[in-house]
């Protein structure tokens, strides 16, 4: 690989071809990165993404290309394979390993200090004095403080930063290891899925951080809504090329269609031509006189660039996920539910109930106990207090341990027709397909795919039970951004009840419509979106448990949860019958307001302006009556939340 160094550019790639096998994974691929550029580098899982990033690092070398850098630039990379780091010391000695010069110093004044003791000569304190100087200029009396920060918004408490490393799981050492690389301040971060294992909390803590970050960014994430908040530039890995999108995600999405349906329209009138020219030629090409018109035609036809047509990156489910019986209105009630494990209390007393066509998202802190609560729901989790299934309630629980239940020797087809034989070979193909195993795809070995391979193999299974409720832990995890689609919205057709854990924002916003969350040991639900949840969250004043004398604490027992008094009960179901009402009304008005906007975004009403005055006045006043029916709906929401308690 030529390496050269400039100022303009921080890293530029140059017609980069990267060879596996005889697969071209890139080829004569270009991008260029600027100080300050924050970029998200997306695509489908196979495109080459953490391959990129490795051959930025010269982990890779390329099979041809070049890539130039700003002379000293220093990279900060987070990858996948740092899980394997071993290490005896506690994290916070593992973090700050960052500054290597602060450390290196640190112990050279201590040998100094010592000594100094014994030997007052000038020679020895003017060294110590140069060392204490530089160390000071260094912030070296500060590292320690800001490891601590930055462990700390990780997610980490004082306690733990004094534990060793080896005694954390996976997810939890990734976290040290970016905490590592965000102290080491780098010109450059390149972060392959930084938010893997991370929990909500700890994602939005990043987001501040990495929106105050000075250096250039790029973020290999499936989080849309990270990379949203987090990127201004979007750089597309797809059939060997990297384009650019002078945007997030967001307008990605809306530039990626406009551009498809200007190529799409460049594609049709191409092929029109070639087929017009086509006639012509087969036309003359056999009369003498007109012969060497067809010939000169067929040279220009065959130096034509052809334009590509558009290839669909959005499939669409198209089959509904039937079952046999539809559940009774009561699904799961959860009663004086109480789970704790040495040292943490997860539930104390706790209710819940979820009823026929709830889409719970489960959310909150890791450690908060969301899997447990699954998996007592689940029945595969002891507890005291009593959790009941409903009327005719059959139930399939999908987790990432289930990955491991695959048979490996299995082709994923067989595997399909094991679990549900009752489904056709074509239907169970179908929902391969949506799940982006197509042709061939259904005969590749189990043992053969990747993890987020197998995890939507996971998935198709789960949604060809015949349940009418599914309990779905974690199951975006090892999903890129297309697969997330799919699963949305297969879960938007399915006419059963879920609850899903999710730490995927885009994901739980677009799937539930009940939000549950753990607080003080309790079951606490809040009645809307995620994206509602979050504007009333941001409101509110969240209780802090506070200390219990010991003697109390002795003296504590189990509470029964008191019922609610009759007449606010009363209140509840009125309250709770205007809201469903509301929510109808809204869902018209938003079908009206796209009716209008769709008629707006048509050219030639703007060449009548009677009509257009028109439609601007029907837009207005369908937005008017969606906004004040929305403020209805919150305004109940919180009447509803005060009673609720």
């Amino acid at each position: 690989m030529r390496i050269s160094y400039f100022c303009s550019e921080m890293i530029s790639i140059n017609d980069l071809t990267f060879l596996i096998g005889s697969r071209a994974l890139y080829d004569e691929a270009n991008w260029h990165i600027k100080p300050g550029d924050r970029v998200g580098l997306i695509g489908a899982n196979g495109t080459g993404k953490s391959t990129l990033l490795k051959i930025i690092v010269g982990e890779y070398a390329p099979s041809s290309g070049s890539i130039s850098m700003a002379k000293d630039l220093k990279i900060g990379y987070l990858n996948q394979d740092l899980l394997s780091y071993e290490s005896h010391h506690t994290i916070l000695h593992v973090a700050m390993e960052a500054f290597e010069r602060q450390n290196q110093l640190h112990d050279e004044i201590e040998e100094l200090l010592k000594k100094i003791e014994t030997d007052y000569s000038e020679e020895t304190l003017y060294k110590l004095s140069d060392k204490q100087q530089e160390f000071e200029a260094l912030d070296g009396y500060n590292i320690e403080y800001r490891a601590n920060e930055i462990l700390a918004g990780l997610g980490f408490s004082t306690e733990d930063q004094h534990r060793p490393l080896n005694t954390f799981s996976g997810g939890w050492r990734m976290r040290v290891m970016l905490a590592k690389i965000l102290l080491q301040t780098p010109d450059i971060l390149l972060l392959d899925e930084p938010t893997n294992h991370m929990d909500l909390p700890s994602i939005k803590w990043l987001e501040n951080y990495l929106s105050g970050f000075e250096g250039a960014i790029v973020i290999v994430s499936h989080d849309r809504y990270f990379l949203d908040k987090i990127v201004r530039k979007t750089v597309e890995s797809r059939k060997g090329k990297l384009t650019v999108y002078a945007g997030n995600y967001s307008f990605y999405v809306e530039e990626k269609s406009l551009r498809g349906e200007i190529q799409k329209g460049e594609f049709k009138n191409q092929q029109a031509k070639i087929k017009q020219e086509e006639r012509l030629i087969e036309r003359f090409k056999a009369k003498a006189s007109k012969a060497k018109m067809a010939q000169s035609r067929m040279k220009a036809l065959d130096k034509m660039e052809r334009v590509e047509d558009v290839d669909d990156d959005n499939p669409t489910v198209n089959f509904s996920f039937k079952f046999s019986k539809p559940s009774g209105r009561h699904v799961v009630k959860v009663e004086h539910a109480t789970k704790s494990y040495p040292n943490i209390d997860i539930l104390e007393n706790a209710d819940g109930l979820i009823e026929k066509g709830d889409k719970i998202a489960l959310i909150g802190a890791n450690g908060k106990g969301k899997s447990t609560l699954l998996r007592m729901i689940a029945g595969t989790e002891g507890f005291s207090g009593k959790i009941e299934t409903g009327h005719n309630v059959t139930t399939t629980f999908f987790a990432q341990h289930q990955l491991e239940s695959l048979h490996l020797d299995n082709t994923i087809l067989e595997e399909l027709q094991a679990f549900a034989p009752k489904h056709t070979d074509t239907e169970l193909r179908s929902i391969l397909g949506c799940f982006l195993f197509t042709g061939d795809d259904v005969f590749k070995k189990i043992k053969v795919l990747s993890g987020g391979e197998k995890s939507r193999v996971a998935l198709a299974k789960s949604l060809t039970t015949d349940s009418n409720f599914l309990i779905l832990d974690e199951p975006t995890n090892h999903l890129d951004i297309q697969s997330v689609n799919i699963l949305i919205q297969a879960l938007q057709q399915y006419e059963g009840t879920f609850i899903s854990v999710s730490h995927d924002r885009y994901f739980l916003d677009n799937v539930a419509n009940k939000i549950w969350f753990i607080e003080e040991e309790k079951i606490k639900e809040y009645p809307g979106t995620y994206a509602e949840y979050e504007e009333w969250n941001s409101k509110r004043v969240i209780p802090t448990p506070k200390p219990i004398p010991v003697k109390q604490a002795e003296e504590k027992k189990p509470k029964a949860a008191e019922p609610l008094p009759l007449n606010t009960q009363q209140q509840l179901k009125k309250l709770n019958d205007k809201l469903k009402r509301i929510e109808e009304e809204i869902s018209a008005f938003e079908l009206s307001v796209k009716a209008v906007e769709l008629e707006l975004a048509n050219e030639d009403i703007y060449s009548n302006k009677h009509k257009l005055e028109e439609a601007n006045k029907r837009y207005l006043a369908e937005k008017t009556l969606l906004d004040h029916a929305q403020k209805t709906w919150e305004e109940l929401a919180g009447e509803i939340m005060e009673l609720e308690g």
